[in-house]
């Protein structure tokens, strides 16, 4: 860490890259023989070289990076050219086809590395590298819990540790903590991992994103006792992690005498507040105790002083024992009384509103290139291709093999091209399926790399990729049209494995169906069982429903009971024939909807909404279907799992029918972290959990807010919502009506996760039977005869909110198409 050749080579690094192709990506490469080159190279600089041939257009998207990464690394003293190679050059870089897909980095002329050319897939991934194999020393990788261990007493009573998690080396993380170390190097031991076993063992489960811990090793001179551990909580840029270095920096407490309002600190030109403790001679050393506390808990969010009230000329308020002060300047210092600990932290987190650094890139100087995306599957495809995928878990198809395959078993079919990044990503979600289905399954779970064998996918009706197909015997081949995702995958698999609807012949076995003991492995997958009640005489609508039923395989549970005896069913369930029974697994209830004159598709509907939970936590994935309820949602928002007590309050306004106006749902930040973003384009500050508000996003884009000093109950939450419908209440702010549209069709996520919610697989075949009834046994060719989905009829029409009843406040009408949160 701290050798002092890492000065020497520091001095002098030059990035040198060959290539003689695609002359306009590299026109501020300097141009160099491969004599001249190797003439160039001193001891103690280094050098990456790259060689290719003229006739090599595969390498100039590369040279494009390349000549992206210049800039950057001249900023750290790192110059950047090219060598042209030509035919009769015998230099071993300009020779074999398989060295001209490497890059090579010297000092001076000593060859310390290589690296292929599709590792450095990006600037990010150039500098990272770079840098990570220069500064080899001084940042330490590790794998495991024990090599941290070892680095951390090796350190303690020596150094402090900045320790880093990234998902995958040559990411902007990667880059932004390697940049880092280039400068604070010498002063802290960096200590990288990828491994994400590694980060939960020091209790951080958060492996989605990159983390930078800081380890007070230095203070630590009793070697049984472990390093104090501060994590940085805001994004791995190079200016962020600055900042928070510059903060470890600073003095942990401060003692001041003079006017608050003219202290200055490092944190308030960092862009932090601070936090003054005043004390009393008399209570000196407790205030000073209490003082370190809260400043070890606030390390890297704010400054915190310590004001001796005795040695002050500024008149402070008696009762205040608090001084906070924003970085802002021209804001006037909050004299404070807070009774202890917890509530001074939560008042500072939440009227802190640190932003977001981020790296300036000169991106506002650039117009948008619609043909180039930043493309996080495929980047995600990327950092794990090393990834051991275990492949045989599924069975390769191949032309030759794919019908005698489809015709002997059921089986399930995924289509991929291994060119394309949504594939890759999806076939590791489908080895996963393979992996929890293993052993337990009747389904054949198989593949076909499209890439290889586009006849046999242009004949299986393969127009995209990925495609999921279920293929029965003797059935027409259903497509999946569900999310791309493991437990979507199961979920569909599993239902699929019963009919739909399932013929129920007895009111002993309605009851068992009713109760979820019929079926009871599948109510995990669905907490919903619908049982359609039919006297023998009425065909059109048991047609209906059986239709209906088709149409959902795979996605809800349904029955069918039309003996003779189905009026002990309907008079027990106060069921008016025909009716749906629905039973709510979770819930323990059992309800009843009449079916009078609804068809097919009013049926579907009927159930759909029955499939939505009452109270749901809203996610990215299922956001988009309570949105098309088309109602204001009533949002809890929460910094992890809600009170038991806020949860029963909001279920007994449902059931008593209070909310029927509304969409009642809660959000996770810790799940959902896109959260924090919402709730700060509602309230100027990061406003203190948990928080209920109202938005009404399709009429109006009004935003209200259930008052903060009131607890979260059913008699509160009745009044407030009272008040909102006689317009008595303020919005705290108004959505703007505008939308939100992808760059290029193709990545129209949301209208993807739209249709994957309002459209499912439905069946030629009318006919449903008991999953061990006989099949017919049909060998004819399979086709894919997934139906067209119509347009639910508008007889259920979902009644939207009366403004002029609930926002009598709302002289102006706002049109908000499409909305963000």
């Amino acid at each position: 860490m701290m050798s002092s050749s890492f000065n020497i080579f520091r001095v002098g690094i030059s990035v040198v890259i060959m290539c003689i192709f695609y002359k306009s990506a590299v026109d501020s490469l300097s141009e160099l023989s491969p004599q001249k080159y190797f003439s160039t190279l001193q001891p103690g600089k280094a050098s990456l070289a790259y060689f290719c041939q003229a006739d090599s257009p595969r390498t100039s998207i590369f040279l494009e990076e390349l000549n992206e990464a210049i800039t950057p690394l001249q900023d750290y003293g790192i110059s950047v050219a090219k060598v042209n190679c030509v035919k009769e050059e015998t230099s071993r870089y300009c020779g074999k086809e398989e060295d001209l897909m490497k890059a090579y980095l010297f000092r001076g002329n000593i060859l310390l590395r290589e690296f292929p050319t599709d590792v450095l897939f990006d600037v990010n991934a150039i500098v990272a590298h770079v840098l990570f194999a220069l500064l080899f020393n001084e940042v330490k990788y590790i794998t495991t819990l024990e090599d941290l261990q070892n680095i951390e007493n090796a350190l303690k009573g020596k150094a402090n540790i900045a320790f880093s998690y990234v998902r995958a080396i040559g990411t902007p993380e990667h880059r932004a903590v390697m940049e880092a170390a280039f400068v604070y190097g010498t002063t802290y031991q960096f200590v990288l991992t990828t491994e994400t076993a590694l980060l939960e063992s020091i209790g951080n489960e958060d492996i989605e994103n990159a983390h930078l811990y800081f380890f007070h090793c230095k203070q630590v001179l009793d070697l049984t006792l472990q390093c104090r551990r501060t994590l940085m909580e805001q994004p791995l840029t190079t200016l962020n992690i600055h900042q928070f270095i510059k903060t470890m920096e600073a003095p942990l407490l401060t003692e001041v005498t003079e006017d608050p309002q003219q202290v200055s600190t490092v944190h308030l030109q960092l862009g932090l507040p601070l936090v003054f403790i005043v004390s009393q001679q008399a209570t000196y050393e407790a205030d000073r105790r209490t003082a370190e506390w809260v400043a070890w808990r606030l390390l890297g969010k704010a400054g915190v002083l310590l004001l001796l009230r005795d040695s002050l000329e500024v008149d402070i308020p008696q009762h205040s024992n608090v001084i906070f002060r924003r970085a802002e300047e021209g804001v006037p210092v909050e004299f404070l009384v807070l009774d202890d600990i917890d509530s001074l932290i939560s008042h500072v987190e939440s009227n802190v509103h640190i932003e977001e650094i981020q790296e300036d890139e000169d991106e506002d100087t650039k117009s948008p290139n619609m043909d180039v995306q930043d493309d996080e599957v495929a980047e995600t495809v990327y950092r794990d291709r090393k990834r051991p995928l275990p492949l045989e878990l599924t069975v390769e198809l191949t032309e030759e093999t794919f019908n005698t395959t489809v015709v002997a078993s059921d089986s399930i079919v995924l289509f991929y091209a291994g060119w394309q990044a949504v594939s890759m990503a999806f076939l590791q979600s489908y080895i996963d399926l393979a992996i929890k289905l293993k052993g337990t399954s009747t389904m054949l779970l198989t593949r076909v790399n499209c890439a290889d064998w586009s006849d046999l996918c242009t004949k299986q009706n393969v127009t995209e990729f990925p495609v999921v197909k279920m293929y029965k015997e003797g059935k027409n081949p259903v497509s999946y049209v569900g999310m791309l995702g493991t437990e979507d995958l199961l979920k569909f698999i599993q239902l699929s494995r019963i009919s739909c609807p399932v013929n129920i012949t007895s009111v002993q076995e309605a009851e068992e169906y009713l109760s979820g003991e019929l079926y009871k492995d599948l109510i995990s997958y669905s907490s919903v069982s619908v049982l359609g009640l039919f006297s023998p005489n009425m065909t059109t609508a048991k047609e209906d429903f059986t239709e209906a039923g088709n149409y959902l395989k795979g996605y809800a549970i349904t029955g069918i009971y039309s003996e003779e005896d189905v009026l002990i069913l309907s008079d027990k369930y106060a069921a008016t024939l025909p009716a749906l029974l629905l039973s709510r697994h979770k819930e323990g209830k059992i309800e009843s909807i009449p079916l009078a004159n609804s068809h097919a598709q009013d049926i579907i509907q009927i159930i759909t909404n029955a499939l939505l939970e009452t109270f749901p936590e809203i996610t990215v994935e299922n956001l988009p279907i309570y949105l098309r309820l088309q109602k204001p949602l009533l949002i809890l928002f929460s910094d992890g799992s809600i009170n038991p007590q806020y949860k029963k309050a909001i279920l007994m306004l449902v059931k008593e029918k209070h909310l029927d106006s509304l969409t009642p749902c809660w959000l996770n930040l810790k799940n959902t972290p896109v959260g924090r973003g919402i709730l700060q384009s509602y309230f100027d500050t990061m406003p203190p959990l948990p928080l209920l508000v109202v938005v009404n996003l399709h009429s109006g884009g009004q935003v209200f807010a259930f008052p903060s000093d009131q607890a979260i109950t059913e008699q509160n939450l009745l009044l407030w919502l009272k008040k909102l419908e006689a317009g008595l209440e303020n919005h705290i702010t108004i959505l703007p009506a505008q939308e939100w549209k992808p760059p290029l069709p193709a990545y129209d996520f949301l209208s993807m996760m739209d249709a994957a919610a309002s459209q499912h697989p439905t069946r030629k075949d009318p006919e449903c039977t008991k999953e061990m009834d006989v099949q017919e046994n049909d060998k004819k060719q399979h086709e894919d005869k997934s139906a067209i989905i119509k347009e639910p009829i508008e007889t259920l029409r979902i009644k939207h909110w009366n403004r002029s009843n609930w926002f009598k406040e709302g002289e102006k009408s706002f049109r908000h198409d499409n909305k963000e949160l």
